[in-house]
């Protein structure tokens, strides 16, 4: 029998790759001679470089690089195994967890340091990346990246402008004589599981602003700055990225992929199901397992489990899913291709107490629901 382990990390207890590990362990205490294929998972979000590296066999690269305040912050990326292929965390670099809750202000938080780490990439011989852009600390529509990256954004004397998204008011031109000439044949993909566009009600200023700290009337100063940028942008490079969907996420850093790297934007768990092979890993496949943290109804919307289930369902493979919890509406994924769930948690005790022993009730949900699919097919 050959079974696929496909999960999302449980974050805050477990990597992708340990909880492969503690399904495999319920798996075999049931048939111990199972062929067993791990592929740990990620939809784009925190997790994603450790997934892809563990799941190619790669690299993670440390880098000191400037943190969304201006400060250095230490960070990293990943290398797949291919030699050739980056995967940033944006949020590793430019992400809410660096600023502390006093000082978060997306006016003058920048996304400078995710630009350090795709020219790192590119130093290290990278030719493609995948770039997650969840869980920003700024509002800069990608300028601070831009600036990183050898681009030049001027006022209309002609002075360069700081770090921020406030600051993008006063954008007159964008130079790009002085873009690293490595960029040119770099291929990016961006993992962005929102359609927001760049400006306006549902835009990066006023859907995501509010929660890096920004005011009802910095929302405003915000968005209006954006729109400059969109301007500008408009007017400079012929892109129009205003009413782009998924332009919005990360802050606008969207719209500054597709400006200032050419990227696609794509979701996330399709970039990564592609970069792991997970269609031709689950080819002729008896089963397939996959999980997260918790399966609620958020689930359906672009999450690992059910862009995993889309996969094995096209190839006529069951799917079981294995969570950290059941939540609201968690029933809903059953209509989109998972065949059964269980949650990890077997008696009371509290979420330390799970977190502590994650590895082994991963280990024991997965033997229970697989003991369930073995006397199904008896």
């Amino acid at each position: 029998m050959k079974i696929i382990l496909a999960p999302d990390s449980f974050k805050g207890s477990l990597s992708a790759l340990e909880v492969c590990q503690a399904m495999e362990v319920g798996v075999r205490r049931v048939l111990r001679e199972a062929e067993i294929l791990s592929v740990p998972m990620a939809d784009g979000g925190e997790g994603t470089v450790r997934s892809l590296v563990d799941a190619t066999g790669g690299k993670v690269i440390t880098r000191t690089v400037t943190g969304p305040l201006g400060k250095p912050v230490q960070t990293f990326f990943g290398i797949t195994g291919d030699g050739e292929t980056a995967v940033i965390e944006m949020a590793a670099a430019s992400g809410l967890p660096l600023v502390p809750e006093n000082k978060r202000d997306p006016r003058i938080t920048t996304t400078f340091g995710t630009g350090e780490l795709i020219l790192a990439a590119v130093e290290e011989g990278c030719k493609k990346i995948i770039i997650g852009i969840g869980g920003s600390a700024t509002n800069d529509g990608g300028a601070g990246m831009a600036q990183a990256l050898g681009y030049r954004l001027l006022d209309k004397n002609g002075k360069d402008l700081p770090f921020g998204g406030g600051v993008l008011k006063d954008l007159a031109q964008i130079d790009s004589s002085g873009k690293d000439p490595r960029l040119t044949d770099l291929t990016v993909v961006a993992a962005c599981d929102v359609t927001n566009p760049l400006t306006g009600p549902d835009g990066a200023s006023a859907v995501y602003g509010p929660q890096k700290g920004a005011t009802p009337e910095m929302v405003s100063q915000l968005d209006a700055a954006l729109s400059v940028f969109a301007q500008v942008v408009e007017e400079e490079l012929g892109l129009k990225v205003a009413d782009l969907p998924g332009s919005g996420a990360a802050g606008g850093l969207g719209a500054g992929l597709v400006t200032f790297l050419q990227a696609q934007l794509q979701p996330g768990v399709k970039i990564i199901n592609e970069a792991v092979g997970l269609k031709e890993k689950i080819f002729g496949a008896d089963l397939v397992i996959t999980g997260e943290g918790r399966i609620d109804g958020q689930t359906i919307k672009g999450k690992t489990p059910i862009g995993v289930a889309a996969v094995a369902k096209e190839l006529g493979v069951p799917v079981l899913g294995v969570a950290g919890s059941l939540g609201y509406q968690a029933e809903l994924v059953y209509g989109h291709g998972i065949d059964g769930m269980i949650a990890i948690v077997d008696r009371p005790m509290t979420l330390q107490e799970a977190i502590a022993s994650a590895s082994e009730l991963v280990s024991l949900a997965t033997e229970r629901i697989f003991r369930t699919f073995m006397a199904g097919r008896g």
